[in-house]
């Protein structure tokens, strides 16, 4: 198992809507592999694809209840409302109230192809909002009220201009 680099604000990859999972082989459980390690490192309680630079629709989580990876999430069956501080291993050192649905559902697959449902609520149904949000293109200040957006920008040129360091607070990142 590998560490591997996780993009940050400004790489293309992270814009790209990623592609279906196709093949569910070894290649795609050791890529599985590698992002639960480096999310683990990080440490974030979830991990995209795309923020590894692989443009697949594989996400991994782990919210103290074991790692689990889902290829090919789609969302539904979505209600309530929460507003929660979100974080983001490719956005460093950011943390902003973002609403989330309070319980969804995610269909996919699992590592070896077979097709699995996950219901969440809470922290987990924010973490599957958030990753499934990274595989088409969605970063979460993307979802930030229009106040909160201009702040999280203006922190992010800061920090591209080497202003203001990105801390980050392993207990809110995504």
């Amino acid at each position: 198992m590998s560490l591997l680099p996780i993009r940050t604000f400004g790489d293309p990859v992270l814009r790209e809507k990623a592609r279906p999972v196709e093949s569910f082989d070894d290649a795609l459980k050791r890529l599985a592999e590698d992002m639960i390690v480096t999310m683990q490192e990080a440490p974030g309680v979830g991990l995209a694809a795309p923020q590894v630079g692989r443009p697949l629709r594989l996400i991994v989580f782990d919210i103290g209840e074991g790692a689990r990876a889902l290829a090919n999430p789609a969302l539904y069956d979505e209600w309530g409302e929460q507003i929660a501080e979100e974080g983001c291993l490719s956005l460093p050192g950011l943390y902003y109230p973002v609403r989330r649905h309070e319980h969804i559902a995610a269909k996919g697959f699992d590592l070896d192809g077979r097709e699995v449902t996950i219901e969440g609520q809470e922290l987990l149904a924010r973490v599957l909002q958030h990753e499934v949000d990274h595989l088409e293109g969605v970063l979460f200040i993307d979802r930030l009220e229009a106040e909160h957006r201009t702040e999280a920008m203006a922190r992010l040129r800061d920090q591209a201009l080497g202003l203001e360091p990105a801390a980050h607070d392993p207990s809110r990142a995504l």
